[in-house]
C-alpha cells in the first residue's frame, strides 16, 4: 500500500513549517496528521490509540514552542508518534518499530527534537524539571513542557517530581492529559479525583475566569513571577477546595479544557508560554480520537496488530494447525485453577491487567486480584505485607519494569525471607518494543540476593508446575518465575500439575562429547538445533536447568565430571546471568572445562522482530547449533527451516 500524507502534511518536515501556516489551517493538519497515523499503524502495527489521542495537542505545541530548542518531553513515549511524523521522520515512519528502523518510542540518538529517551511511564516531568533547572543556571529563556497521562501520574516519581518542581522558580509548564486510560482503564482515588475535576462547575467557572483575567493582563517584561503566584493567589476562591491537590505543590493549575479543541490548545499554550515558573495544564482526551472503535474499546486498540481501517476487522495471523497459547495466557488461567483451591492465592499486577492475563482472574475472583496503577514498587511490597498474613501473592510484572522495584524485593521481601511469587513477564528479548523493554537483566540483579529463588520454565506445562510449587505451603522463600513474550511450544499444556523440586533441573537427553545446558524457554532452540546436528554425527547432551538459585550442583557435577566442552544458553545478560553462575560452579569446584555462554550481548540491543533478535544475539537454533559445531570441529552449513520451525 503507498501511503501518502495530505496536503498539508506533506509540505511539514520540521516544525518550522508547521510555523508558516495560519491558525485557520492548523484543524486540516490534525485531520491529516491523524489520518496518516492511522494508515501506517494498520499497515505496518505499532501502537494505535495514544497518538490519536493526542494529535491536537501535538500540533499546537510544535506550532507555538520554538522546538527543539524549548524542549518537549513525552511521558512513555506511546502518543509520539505524531510528534515524530512532524519533526522529519515522516518519510521513514513506515520503518518504525522495524529491525533497523526508527524506534517506537522517543530517542535521543534519533533525533534532536527527541529531548529525552523514554519507555517507561512518569519519567517526565523529572527530566523536564531537570532542563529547567539546567536552562535558569545557564541563563536561557529555554521552555521545558512534560507531557503526562493520568496513568502515569499514579507513580510514585511523578509526585515526587511535582513535589519538588512547585519549590523552584524553573519556568516549565505541565501538560496532564487525562484519558482516564494507560493501558487498562485507571485505577486509584487520583482516577476519580480527576473526574472529580472535569465535571466540577467551579472548576470550568475557573477556567473560564483565569482565560479572561489573562486577556486583561500586560503580559510582558513587565509581568514578574511575583505578579503571576499575586494573581493565582487571589484566583483561588473561585475553586472548590478539591483543586488543593495541585496547588499543594504550589503548582499554578489551568483548565480543564478540551484537548481536541486545536484552536483553544493554540491559544492556552501561547498565553501560557508567557506566565513565569511552574505550572499545570489540564486536558481532557479521547485516547483512540478519530478512529470510533478505538475510541469504543481503547484497550484492544492500544497496539492491534494490522487491520482494515475500514472494516476495523484485525488481521490475525494463518496457521494451518493449532498454535500454542501465550506463555501470559497459560499463567493467567493457571493462577485461577490454583486459586480455586487455595484460598491464600492473590493476584497483584501495576496497570499490566490485561497484559499480564490477570484480566481472568480479575472477571472470576475480584476481591482477590489487584491492579494498583503504575506502581512498581508498590505493587511488590503491597505483595510483601500481604505474605507476612500467610497470604500467597503471585506479583505479575514485566521484566524490564521489575527493575523499577528492585529496593523493594531486597527490602522488603528478600530480607525478611517472605514468600513473594515474583512473576516476571517478558523476560528476555521482547521484539519490536526494543532496549527499554528487553528483560534481559532480571537474572543478573536478582542472582546476588540471599533467600531468592529464580526459575525458568521450557514451556507451558513446566510454567504451570513451578506455579504449583510456588504456591504449596512449605515454600517459604521468594520465588521468581521468569518467562518470555509470545507463544510456548506445546498445544496440548492443560495437564495436571505436579510439584518440581527446588532446585532441580532435567536431563532431557544423554549424550557425550558435549553438554548444552539450558534456563527458560530457549531450551527448545536447543533442542531443535541438537536434532540436527545428530543428523551429521554429535551427540549432545542436553538439560533443562529449570533454575539458576539455587542450581541443580548434583546434575553440574555429573556434567562436568563427563563433559569437557559445555554450552549455556539463556534469553538474559551474559555477564552476570545463568552462564556466570555455571563458571562460578566450576571454579568452586575445580573443573576445567572449555565453556561457551549464549545469550544477551553486553551491548544494548535495539528493536525488531523476536526471530531478527534471536538470530543478531547468536542464541537462535542457527547460532546454537553452529556454537556446537564450532566445539565439535563440524563444517558449518544453514540449518533447513523445516528442522528448526
Amino acid at each position: 500500500m503507498n501511503i501518502e500524507a495530505g496536503p498539508l502534511l506533506r509540505e511539514i518536515n520540521s516544525p518550522a513549517d508547521l510555523k508558516k501556516l495560519d491558525k485557520e489551517q492548523l484543524a486540516q493538519v490534525c485531520d491529516e496528521l491523524r489520518q496518516f497515523i492511522i494508515d501506517v499503524v494498520s499497515t505496518h502495527g505499532g501502537h494505535f490509540a495514544a497518538s490519536l489521542g493526542v494529535v491536537e495537542l501535538t500540533v499546537a505545541l510544535h506550532y507555538i514552542y520554538n522546538t527543539p530548542y524549548d524542549q518537549l518531553v513525552w511521558d512513555v513515549g506511546h502518543q509520539a508518534y505524531g510528534h515524530k511524523i512532524l519533526t522529519g521522520r515522516r518519510d521513514v515512519f513506515t520503518t518504525n518499530r522495524k529491525y533497523k528502523g526508527i524506534s517506537g518510542f522517543p530517542k535521543r540518538s534519533e533525533s534532536e527534537y527527541d529531548t529525552f529517551g523514554v519507555g517507561h511511564s512518569s519519567t517526565s516531568i523529572s527530566a523536564a524539571l531537570g532542563m529547567a533547572i539546567a536552562a535558569k543556571y545557564k541563563g536561557e529563556d529555554r521552555k521545558s513542557v512534560a507531557i503526562i497521562g493520568d496513568g502515569s501520574m499514579t507513580a510514585g516519581i511523578a509526585f515526587e517530581a511535582l513535589n519538588h518542581a512547585g519549590v523552584t522558580d524553573s519556568d516549565m509548564l505541565i501538560i496532564l492529559n487525562d484519558n482516564n486510560m494507560s493501558i487498562d482503564p485507571n485505577v486509584g482515588a487520583l482516577r476519580e479525583y480527576l473526574t472529580d475535576i472535569s465535571i466540577s462547575p467551579s472548576y470550568n467557572k475557573f477556567k473560564d475566569d483565569v482565560w479572561k483575567a489573562i486577556g486583561k493582563l500586560p503580559i510582558g517584561k513587565s509581568f514578574t513571577r511575583t505578579m503571576a503566584s499575586k494573581l493565582a493567589d487571589s484566583l483561588k476562591g473561585m475553586v472548590s477546595q478539591s483543586s488543593n491537590l495541585f496547588e499543594s505543590f504550589k503548582l499554578r493549575y489551568f483548565g480543564p479544557i478540551d484537548g481536541h479543541n486545536i484552536t483553544k490548545l493554540v491559544d492556552t499554550l501561547a498565553d501560557l508560554k508567557k506566565i513565569p515558573g511552574p505550572k499545570i495544564l489540564h486536558i481532557l482526551t479521547v485516547k483512540g480520537k478519530g478512529y470510533a472503535l478505538a475510541e469504543n474499546d481503547q484497550t484492544k486498540w492500544h497496539a492491534p496488530g494490522l487491520f482494515d481501517k475500514v472494516t476495523g476487522e484485525i488481521y490475525k495471523t494463518q496457521y494451518s494447525t493449532p498454535q500454542p497459547p501465550k506463555y501470559q495466557d497459560v499463567f493467567g488461567k493457571t493462577i485461577i485453577e490454583l486459586a480455586e483451591k487455595n484460598p491464600m492465592i492473590f493476584g497483584v499486577t501495576p496497570a499490566m491487567l490485561s497484559g499480564s492475563s490477570l484480566k481472568f482472574m480479575m472477571d472470576a475472583m475480584p476481591n482477590r486480584t489487584f491492579d494498583v496503577g503504575i506502581c512498581e514498587q508498590h505493587a511488590v511490597t503491597l505483595s510483601a505485607g500481604m505474605a507476612t498474613q500467610g497470604m500467597k501473592v503471585f506479583c505479575n510484572i514485566y521484566s524490564s519494569f521489575m527493575q523499577r522495584a528492585f529496593d523493594q524485593v531486597v527490602h522488603d521481601v528478600a530480607i525478611q525471607d517472605l514468600p513473594v511469587v515474583l512473576c516476571l513477564d517478558r523476560a528476555g528479548l521482547v521484539g519490536e518494543d526494543g532496549p527499554t523493554h528487553h528483560g534481559a537483566y532480571d537474572i543478573a540483579y536478582f542472582r546476588g540476593i540471599p533467600n531468592m529463588i529464580i526459575s525458568a520454565p521450557m514451556n507451558e506445562q513446566e510454567l504451570r508446575n513451578l506455579m504449583f510449587s510456588a504456591q504449596l505451603e512449605k515454600t517459604k522463600h521468594p520465588f521468581v518465575i521468569r518467562y518470555p513474550r509470545g507463544n510456548g511450544v506445546m498445544s496440548d499444556w492443560q495437564k495436571p500439575m505436579e510439584e518440581i523440586e527446588i532446585g532441580k533441573g532435567r536431563k532431557l537427553k544423554d549424550g557425550k562429547d558435549i553438554a548444552v545446558l539450558t534456563l527458560g524457554h530457549p531450551g527448545n532452540f536447543a533442542a531443535a538445533a541438537i536434532r540436527h546436528v545428530r543428523l551429521e554425527g554429535v551427540n549432545p547432551a542436553h538439560y533443562d536447568m529449570r533454575f539458576v538459585k539455587p542450581l541443580d550442583e548434583e546434575m553440574l557435577h555429573e556434567v562436568f565430571s563427563k563433559y569437557d566442552k559445555i554450552i549455556t544458553v539463556e534469553d538474559g545478560t551474559v555477564k552476570g546471568g545463568f552462564g556466570s553462575a555455571i563458571l562460578e560452579f566450576m571454579n568452586e569446584h575445580h573443573y576445567k572445562a572449555d565453556v561457551k555462554i549464549l545469550g544477551i550481548p553486553d551491548e544494548l540491543i535495539e528493536h525488531g522482530s523476536l526471530k531478527e533478535l534471536y538470530h543478531e544475539c547468536k542464541y537462535d537454533e542457527q547460532s546454537i547449533a553452529e556454537a556446537i559445531r564450532s566445539f565439535t570441529s563440524i563444517k558449518v552449513e544453514k540449518i533447513p527451516d523445516a528442522v528448526i520451525s
